[in-house]
């Protein structure tokens, strides 16, 4: 019932969208990269984002380029839980304009969350999140939503409670609509600025033999070519698939996929078929990209990356937002060379006092 209010409430202020079916093709790099730097989740932590990149040498204190061809991977779920994941999107975007004058390149891959918002499913977006979307003119357009979409609204509540007033409605949608979700929603739309820049990113990248995806390929998808996955990914979130099996919902998929980190607890039924060893789907999948490794995001390892099977699997989601009180990390591939780095979380005064 939430869910249909949130889109009935959300959704039916929108225009009009005209939906593009179009895709993104896994980045092109030269076949050998000097320096990669890879980023996990964010979860709205600004702070925590730009005192990465500054230690990583990929911007200065103001927040611009320095990493002259430095290969940048974010890989995915910059936004929910925490407060400022417009922030990060915003820099994200710029910083894609400006490697690419200095001829470095900055990829962001899509991740679940990403999708989530895309979709309409706003579960983890924060009070803090949706308020940054909101302008001078955010109560008049609420005020109108409602008013034009009344009558929809107050049958919606009213399956649910006959005896509702239209008083006890209007206030309850007030509650569940905050200001800045309307304009939230219409940037994240297909055909919004954000949803349009989260729909032209890739799902999975392969990088001079690094395969870098959200939540991981398992055998599902291993012999899926790595630009069909990215032309699924781009199709489902311009139609805003909601099916279980589309490729942006499928636990199975790209953006949700556990099996390289979480087995199966013995006597327990599996959402999933029960994956086979870390071991035997990194021997199946891996020569199946081309890849020599696969780094994966998703899920949290509080104590630090974690380089695993020989450095054939990297896990760089470290909780680096302060939501989850993880470590700041960024993995630096240099030369084809694995190094973790650890960065001094920014001190709260002192982004309070800025």
């Amino acid at each position: 019932m939430g869910r249909l209010l949130t889109r009935l409430g959300i959704f039916a202020a929108a225009l009009s969208l005209v939906l593009s079916g179009c895709a993104s093709a896994a980045p092109q790099a030269p076949a050998t990269v000097h320096r990669i730097v890879a980023v996990g989740d964010l979860h709205g932590d600004f702070a925590a984002w730009r005192a990465i990149t500054k230690a990583a040498g990929l911007t200065d204190s103001r927040g611009r380029w320095t990493g002259g061809e430095t290969v940048l991977v974010q890989t995915g779920d910059v936004v929910d839980r925490g407060p400022d994941g417009l922030k990060i999107i915003n820099d994200l975007m710029r910083l894609q304009r400006e490697a690419e004058h200095a001829h470095g390149r900055v990829v962001a891959l899509v991740g679940n969350h990403e999708a989530m918002n895309v979709t309409g499913d706003l579960r983890y977006v924060s009070a803090a999140d949706f308020a940054a979307y909101a302008n001078g003119n955010s109560e008049r357009l609420r005020q109108q939503t409602y008013e034009a979409n009344k009558t929809r609204l107050e049958a919606a509540f009213r399956q649910k409670d006959p005896a509702m007033t239209s008083e006890a409605i209007k206030a309850a949608w007030l509650m569940a609509t905050p200001l800045g979700a309307l304009e939230h929603q219409a940037a994240w739309s297909p055909a919004g600025r954000i949803g349009r820049w989260v729909i032209s990113n890739p799902a999975v990248a392969l990088i001079d033999g690094n395969l870098f995806v959200h939540g991981g390929i398992g055998p599902v998808y291993a012999h899926v070519a790595l630009d069909e996955i990215n032309r699924r990914v781009a199709a489902a979130l311009a139609a805003r698939a909601m099916a279980p099996d589309a490729i942006i919902n499928d636990p199975s998929g790209p953006l949700w996929y556990r099996g390289l980190v979480m087995q199966e607890k013995e006597g327990s039924e599996p959402s999933t078929p029960p994956p086979s060893s870390v071991v035997d789907q990194l021997e199946e999948v891996l020569p199946a990209v081309g890849a020599k490794r696969m780094i994966i995001g998703h899920t949290p390892i509080l104590s630090g990356i974690a380089v695993l099977e020989d450095g054939r699997l990297v896990r760089i989601d470290t909780g680096i937002s302060s939501v989850f009180d993880g470590k700041l990390t960024y993995l630096e591939i240099l030369d084809g060379k694995l190094l973790p780095y650890v960065v001094a979380r920014p001190d709260p005064a002192r982004r309070e006092a800025r």
